[in-house]
């Protein structure tokens, strides 16, 4: 067996190991990736790019049929091809894969290598029990996989994952989607405008990974406008008839139903993939799921010479985390043992289904409820979101009674993507209430209607308080 030795071993060439073997690499760190799959990252590949060139599609559609009630006719003519919609997805997909792709090929030569790693030591790895590395330190950064329920799996091969839907040479006329979490969401919606009967069932009663209760039932009360979806579906019973998935469940308001499709869509979560690295001969601390325990901080486990990045730690399953997260185990496993904290940005995550969601800061359920204000607009009456036909959501905010600092954010809404980005970076610069106040607002914009929600906010601080606000601006009920 070949034997190498290197200061950095990086186990998966995604966003996360992608960004830590540069970032070893600019410290002065000999490092090699390890990759047994396609290279491209999930995101390119999979995940982010390919979902969106969906839902832009599909988005595209609906907006266009959304113009007959202004007037403009002969809009609901328009339909999908949707041979020509996959192979368009295709076409861009493979656009940003080879642009990953293309920066592999700048890399020093032998630096990547073929095959599935597994270790044989804490700072030792065979890959495909060909060759051997012993490194100074390694970074595991190997993705994370879709989770398939044993029950789903007796519709076979009408059974797909997201992974699988983009090759896909059509859609089918009706598609059961089990999981109403982001990407599940993301794909139901781009489908159903696209033309596809989709019906969503979920268990638990989540929706779009929103923990905020009033947030996520404005969330599905909008999104069910659009398909079936039932956020705490009842099964009875779930079979093959024909070749065809067929499904026996009751609705919402205890109705029997028998529903047959041509096709299933699994959407119900990702797990790490860890099993294969054999990580009990690494000496490093495991939880109850097989998992590396680590500091998010520094991406260190324990205080061994093994470092996490990426969708396997899961923690932030999100790419701009992977891509952070990836830098840090680098740049820290290049200086090990000299091993070197960072202060980490806001949590932050957005689906972009319609109405958008973003979630932001601090857990909904972690907050201290005795001690924070929630800040409230909806955007049914919110003057923009009308004017655009997209007035439908929830914004909550929320602060520190005492203090007025903002702590984090739930919403639903139009143009999340762009609210959720100001209230991360408020987040981030420790701003408060009154601060975050004073910064300038247009009209008419959807950014009046985050005012809105951090003026009520404010209000319950002061009420909390006994004292009495600042005058602010007034500004337009619009």
């Amino acid at each position: 067996m070949k034997t190498i030795t290197v200061d950095v071993a990086v186990i998966g060439a995604g966003t996360a190991g992608l960004a830590a073997f540069r970032a070893a690499s600019e410290a002065g760190a000999k490092a090699v990736v390890i990759e047994s799959g396609e290279l491209g990252t999930t995101c390119a590949r999979i995940g982010c790019m390919p979902s969106k060139l969906l839902l832009a599609a599909a988005n595209g559609l609906h907006d266009a049929h959304a113009l007959a009630p202004r007037g403009i006719e002969g809009t609901h003519a328009l339909d999908a091809n949707f041979a020509h919609v996959l192979d368009y997805v295709r076409h861009e997909r493979d656009h940003f894969v080879n642009s990953v792709i293309e920066e592999t090929k700048s890399f020093p030569d032998g630096s990547i290598l073929r095959g599935h790693a597994r270790f044989d030591g804490p700072t030792t790895l065979v890959v495909s029990d060909e060759t051997r590395i012993e490194a100074k330190s390694i970074v595991i950064a190997t993705g994370a996989a879709p989770v398939i329920p044993d029950e789903l799996k007796v519709f076979e091969d009408k059974l797909i994952t997201s992974d699988d839907l983009f090759e896909l040479h059509t859609f089918p006329k009706r598609m059961a989607i089990f999981g109403a979490g982001p990407i599940a969401l993301e794909l139901g919606q781009a489908l159903s405008r696209l033309g596809v009967e989709i019906f969503m069932f979920a268990k638990g009663g989540g929706v779009g990974a929103i923990s905020d209760t009033p947030v996520r039932d404005a969330l599905a009360a909008a999104l069910a406008d659009e398909f079936y979806l039932d956020a705490d579906a009842k099964i009875d019973e779930m079979s093959l008839m024909d070749g065809q998935p067929t499904l026996r469940f009751k609705t919402p308001q205890g109705d029997e139903r028998i529903e047959r499709f041509d096709l299933v869509l699994a959407a119900t979560g990702r797990a790490p993939n860890l099993q294969p690295l054999d990580l009990g001969k690494t000496g490093i601390e495991l939880n109850d799921k097989g998992a590396p325990l680590f500091d998010e901080n520094t991406m260190q486990c324990g205080k061994s010479a093994i470092f996490n990045a990426g969708d396997c730690d899961g923690t932030r399953p999100w790419l701009q985390d992977a891509a952070d997260e990836g830098k840090l185990a680098g740049d820290n496993a290049a200086r090990f043992p000299d091993v070197k904290p960072v202060k980490r940005k806001v949590p932050f995550s957005i689906v972009f289904c319609e109405p958008q969601v973003a979630i932001v800061g601090a857990a909904y359920d972690d907050l201290d409820k005795q001690m924070t204000v929630t800040g409230e607009v909806s955007f049914e009456t919110q003057g923009r979101s009308r004017v655009m036909r997209q007035n439908r959501g929830l914004l909550h905010i929320y602060a520190d009674a005492k203090t007025g600092k903002l702590r984090g954010a739930q919403g639903c809404g139009p143009a999340m993507e762009h609210l959720g980005h100001l209230l991360a970076w408020a987040l981030q610069l420790d701003l408060t209430l009154d601060e975050t106040l004073k910064l300038p607002f247009y009209h008419p914009v959807v950014e009046e209607g985050l005012r809105t929600a951090l003026k009520d906010a404010n209000r319950k601080c002061y009420e909390e308080r006994s004292e009495t606000p600042p005058g602010l601006p007034s500004a337009a009920g619009y």
